[in-house]
């Protein structure tokens, strides 16, 4: 169907759509992603939407171009009615044709206007599908601006004066390292771009990467493209190869690493290329002494190799590496002369990165691929022993104080991106990411300040101060404290007040959970503590009903609930089925069950059933046996006592035991009292840091 097409339309028209970088609202499947609909293939590739109306789908032309004519090849789930759109910068659009009544078939559009994105928004579908377009194709005067370009990326410049360039035009990288999944980049790189991000750095490049390249070129983003090499991610990071003899996985890399960048070597979102992430560091974990010293200068050689490998394919973007400390630069700087720049992840310590590039006498430029305020490792530890973690005020100083050391490190440092676009809404992600949970954060307001100068009529975040806990130091399993904090709201919004709970110490669970708990009025509130011992991290997340969060956190120890009378097991004899000689904190004797002490444990072999028995040395009233368990606990379980310890009788027994601190209730009298253990709640043994018995 033609909508005023004029008669002579085509006449000094080209074709700008085919191959430009393409994104879309969602996609039905891997095989229907937007680019189909730009890659010449009338009837064999397609782009389709997920069943809903308001979807959409849009390429980027690379620069402003007048428009003349839209041609839509629909496949049989059309486009009823639909608006062809064009903006400028990715985010504001103006209507250029509103269409309504399509019939399918081939829709040939004539519209008068300019823009450098065109869109097809969906209105209405025509059936109960989605939108499919097997061709999108937008025509118009390639005179109206210079021809689209992939950009060369140069880093160009003498000593301490260096420039990093796109297309000869200076460009600073003002980046964010990039969370939300591949598929969620056209919803959140929008926001992104908002920013005044310009760039955002992935850690790894595969075959799942174009439609986040595509997505980022939509909104004028270029990307980092990352590899990674074992054993990356610094401190504590698995995976350790042998970079002097192992050519076998070296020469993989290579084929790897060159088979990717010579997919995207040409795509408008490339900026440059970073092999690996804090290996230097990391291999500490692999070796020592000799032969640490062998492998880090036998990594950095062989990213010299992969440097040298991508300049031969792509002599058009830089290359760089990424480490976590500046003790990896002289590595670089001796073994991977071919590298463009270094790079460098660095949190509470990056304005000390300055001196440290002096001092080392380097002779190329670096950026930053991760920053924030202080991390965990670097934080001193609160009165429970775990590091005492920022608040929102401290951490959006952080963002500002790190950007304020790089701008001030004039043609050497060329920007950053900053650590973390991330929606994850657990620990790290409360630490680190701007929007967790989908909030925006103070931090994500001192990062757009950064990049843009100002924040001028933003609605900003509730500012939570003054937090404290009740019996931080020692709070009863399920027992009630206390949390108060004074919250006030910047821009004078109602807030909305939860509590969370974090067992990252305790248990090794990242996940924030809702507490159990109420309001008690004038900013406190009454929190039901876990069951499971340890240090648990507490927060108040704040909201303002406008998208924005304050979180501020304490730490609250978790104890075992007192017991009233003596305990009875304590340092009496102890025995047991068996216990653990070696491994972790082993030897875990059965003696370490009634020593008074929650850092000590009995641990038995890893079978089924086990016991464990006190002589309490005569017959004693018993009223409670509380049991504190290590991480590997018993479901099921007899409590057994006996006068003479041959005959026994069972007192009190579960098969629906979780691992908490059992306090049973007793009216008995023995000598000897034994754990009788029937089945295990995990793979390991049994393990008990107390077994006290109480008269």
């Amino acid at each position: 169907m033609a909508f005023g097409v004029p008669q002579r339309a085509q006449a000094a028209e080209t074709l700008l759509s085919q191959g430009r970088p393409a994104a879309a609202s969602s996609q039905e499947g891997d095989a229907l992603s937007a680019g189909a609909a730009f890659d010449g293939d009338l009837t064999g590739t397609r782009w389709a939407s997920q069943w809903r109306d308001d979807e959409w789908i849009q390429v980027d032309l690379g620069e402003s171009r007048n428009l003349s004519r839209i041609v839509l090849t629909w496949e049989a789930a059309y486009g009823k009615d639909y608006k062809i759109q064009t903006s400028d910068n990715g985010s504001d659009w103006r209507t250029l044709k509103a269409v309504t009544g399509s019939d399918g078939g081939t829709d040939e559009i004539a519209v008068s206007g300019s823009g450098r994105y065109v869109r097809m928004q969906g209105v209405a579908r025509s059936g109960g599908y989605g939108y499919s377009l097997w061709e999108f194709q937008v025509y118009g005067d390639v005179g109206s601006g210079p021809e689209p370009t992939n950009g060369a990326v140069r880093v160009s410049g003498t000593q301490g004066n260096w420039q990093l360039t796109v297309d000869d035009r200076p460009y600073t990288v003002k980046g964010l390292t990039w969370g939300p999944s591949i598929a969620d980049a056209p919803k959140y790189l929008p926001d992104v771009k908002s920013m005044g991000v310009n760039t955002i750095r992935t850690w790894g490049t595969d075959g799942s990467t174009e439609p986040l390249l595509d997505a980022a070129a939509a909104q004028g983003i270029r990307v980092i493209n990352g590899f990674w090499l074992q054993p990356g991610g610094g401190p504590g990071s698995g995976g350790c190869v042998d970079y002097v003899t192992d050519t076998t996985y070296k020469n993989s890399m290579l084929t790897e690493f060159a088979r990717w960048v010579e997919q995207y070597k040409n795509h408008p979102a490339t900026l440059m290329w970073n092999v690996g992430n804090e290996s230097v560091l990391g291999l500490q974990n692999c070796y020592g002494g000799t032969e640490l010293e062998n492998q880090r200068n036998a990594y950095t050689g062989f990213v010299n190799d992969v440097a040298k490998k991508i300049h031969g394919i792509d002599p058009d973007h830089p290359v760089t590496s990424t480490d976590a400390w500046t003790g990896a630069w002289p590595y670089y700087k001796r073994n991977a002369p071919d590298l463009d720049l270094y790079s460098m992840n660095s949190y509470g310590s990056l304005c000390k990165v300055r001196q440290d590039w002096i001092d080392g006498d380097y002779n190329k430029p670096y950026i930053i691929t991760e920053t924030g305020p202080a991390g965990e490792w670097e934080m001193p530890d609160d009165a429970n022993g775990v590091p005492d973690e920022p608040t929102d005020v401290q951490k959006a100083e952080g963002y500002t104080r790190a950007w304020n050391c790089i701008t001030g490190h004039q043609g050497v440092a060329l920007g950053a991106t900053m650590f973390h676009y991330g929606t994850e809404h657990d620990f790290g992600g409360v630490w680190f990411n701007l929007l967790p949970d989908g909030l925006r954060r103070l931090s994500y307001y001192a990062v757009k300040k950064a990049y843009t100068g100002s924040t001028s009529g933003d609605n900003t975040p509730p500012v939570i101060s003054d937090m404290t806990v009740s019996s931080a130091g020692a709070t009863p399993a399920g027992g009630e404290f206390t949390v108060r904090a004074d919250i006030r709201d910047p821009d004078g919004d109602r807030v909305t007040p939860k509590i969370y709970l974090s067992g990252n110490y305790a248990n090794g669970d990242k996940r924030l959970v809702e507490a159990n708990w109420r309001a008690a009025g004038d900013g406190t509130f009454a929190v039901t503590a876990p069951e499971k011992l340890g240090v648990w991290k507490v927060y108040i997340q704040a909201e303002d009903g406008h998208g924005n969060a304050g979180i501020e956190t304490r730490s609250v120890r978790v104890v075992a609930p007192p017991v009233a009378g003596t305990n009875l097991a304590l340092d009496r004899p102890t025995t047991a089925s068996s216990y653990q000689t070696t491994y972790g904190d082993c030897p875990c004797l059965p003696s370490r069950a009634t020593d008074g002490r929650t850092d000590t444990r009995w641990a038995s072999d890893w079978s089924d059933p086990q016991w464990i028995e006190v002589d309490l040395g005569a017959v004693k009233a018993i009223r409670t046996v509380q049991l504190v368990w290590d991480p590997a606990y018993a479901t099921s379980y007899e409590v057994q006592v006996s006068d003479d310890g041959s005959t026994w009788r069972t007192v009190h027994s579960t098969t629906t035991g979780n691992g908490d601190v059992d306090t049973i209730g007793l009216d008995t009298a023995a000598r000897h009292v034994r754990l009788q253990l029937t089945a295990r709640g995990t793979e390991w043994g049994y393990s008990l840091h107390e077994f006290g018995i109480y008269g």
